[in-house]
């Protein structure tokens, strides 16, 4: 099987839920960085999101979906969820909170889904790309099928 056409469980997510999407893989050498993605795959960054991890003053956990070139506001983000404060997970923490490492987060298929709020840039796009669960890979779908099975809302969430 080529990596193309190598299968992650978000990819198995989506099928099983019927939401049409995208693969794309790319190398992860090339630059891990979320714009160097969105260039490798010839995608305008701003329809490229990466998936962020933060516990909130509660003890609760969030997941922000923001666009890859940006920097999540965590004010923003705390009023967004409700929270007095909100804090970034310790990467050591990801794997073992989300199922995913540091690099191939996704919204889909977490081990847990937690509140999800993508930045208010979402609703206006015809297309999203996120992680496929698997660094190297991304797929791209619709944005209200994604938040649809995520159950996200949107919210400004990035610094200006």
């Amino acid at each position: 099987m080529s990596k193309k056409e190598e299968k992650t469980n978000v990819m198995r997510v989506l099928e099983q839920k019927n939401i049409p999407y995208t693969p794309h893989a790319y190398d992860p050498d090339a630059g891990l960085d979320g714009v160097s993605v969105a260039r490798q795959l010839g995608q305008d960054p701003e329809t490229v999101f990466k998936t962020l991890v933060a516990r909130g003053a509660s003890g609760g956990l969030y997941v922000f979906d923001i666009p890859v070139g940006d920097s999540l506001d965590l004010k923003k983000a705390a009023k967004a969820v409700g929270e007095k404060s909100i804090a970034m997970i310790h990467q050591k923490e990801l794997l073992s909170l989300t199922g995913y490492v540091h690099g191939g987060c996704s919204p889909v298929g977490m081990k847990k889904q937690y509140p999800t709020i993508f930045h208010e840039t979402a609703e206006i796009i015809d297309t999203i790309l996120v992680s496929a669960g698997k660094i190297g890979f991304q797929v791209e779908l619709e944005p209200a099928a994604l938040m649809d099975l995520v159950g996200a809302s949107t919210a400004d969430l990035t610094v200006d």
